[in-house]
């Protein structure tokens, strides 16, 4: 376990879970039943946050873009640029559209 008790055991065997599915419609099918609709919007909100700041915008146009506020769009990037670097692997394995 790493400082403040973060990941605990629950959160490693529902990450290695998660990592288990196959696929988008697996993830989808598992989260869906997991979140609440809520939960699945605030995701997808930074998510498209953490998108447009990759794409170099500023924050002020990310939040305008994103409908977001600005401490949604300062958190995110700074998750961005001093995480994990989950946002960063994401970004670069999403799908292409």
């Amino acid at each position: 376990m790493t400082q403040n008790g973060w990941p605990t055991e629950h959160h490693k065997e529902l990450f290695a879970t998660i990592g288990a599915l196959r696929g988008a419609d697996e993830a989808e099918r598992f989260l869906r039943d997991l979140c609440t609709r809520s939960e699945l919007d605030a995701m997808a909100h930074r998510w498209e946050v953490a998108k447009l700041l990759a794409e170099g915008l500023p924050y002020l146009e990310v939040s305008k873009r994103a409908h977001a506020s600005t401490t949604t769009v300062t958190r995110v990037a700074q998750w961005l640029r001093n995480g994990e670097g989950g946002y960063e692997l994401a970004l670069k394995r999403k799908p292409k559209r």
